[in-house]
């Protein structure tokens, strides 16, 4: 049978899910004993980085969607990582930011998610490690990087 798709091997959407889940084991591995996701973690490190930031732009920067957001910021704020707060003019609007028990996990994995890093760039080199990230961020359509 021909077929007009590339082979599953050549495939770019089946690549991208078997790369994800060979980076993300070793972040998964890093996280279990500490009893946060790896969303949950996305989101711990995103807000150590760039601080107190309003709900659509910390899902925006954590990849999530808004929804799924609202869940782990609960399960964040019950576990004492993050603080909530409410915009004084738009009463709408939420603030999220780490606490630092939550900056507490991010400090406590840096060495360890530092060497994760390191790893990928071992085994890719150095140049092939930032040029796979500026070819994602093409296909990424709210990069903006």
């Amino acid at each position: 049978m021909t077929s007009r798709l590339p082979s599953t091997t050549r495939s770019l959407p089946i690549a991208l899910i078997r790369a994800r889940e060979g980076v993300m084991a070793p972040i998964r591995d890093m996280l279990a004993e500490t009893g946060i996701t790896e969303q949950q973690w996305r989101v711990l490190r995103v807000l150590a980085e760039h601080g107190r930031l309003d709900t659509k732009t910390l899902a925006d920067r954590s990849s999530l969607l808004f929804p799924s957001l609202t869940r782990i910021a609960a399960t964040l704020r019950d576990k004492g990582l993050i603080t909530q707060t409410r915009d004084d003019v738009d009463r709408r609007r939420q603030f999220i930011e780490i606490t630092a028990q939550g900056q507490r996990i991010i400090d406590d994995r840096m060495d360890e998610a530092a060497r994760i890093v390191e790893g990928f760039k071992a085994t890719l080199g150095e140049d092939k490690y930032e040029t796979l990230l500026d070819l994602l961020a093409l296909l990424d359509p709210g990069s903006t990087d």
